[in-house]
């Protein structure tokens, strides 16, 4: 039994999904915090963007 909680101890294959679950965490909430920037900035860019390609 000793050798087992050993072997789990040892094994970092559980820090990385727990790494990778904080990371998406903090992403989502910057993303729910500067959700209206973010819609105006893609507005604006896509804008440009219809404006820029009538023009060609």
């Amino acid at each position: 039994m000793g050798a087992v909680l050993c072997d789990f101890w040892r094994e970092e294959d559980a820090i990385g999904v727990v790494e990778i679950i904080l990371i998406l965490v903090v992403l989502i909430g910057l993303v729910i915090i500067f959700k209206n920037q973010l819609v105006s900035l893609v507005k604006n860019i896509l804008s440009k963007i219809t404006s820029q390609s009538n023009s060609i």
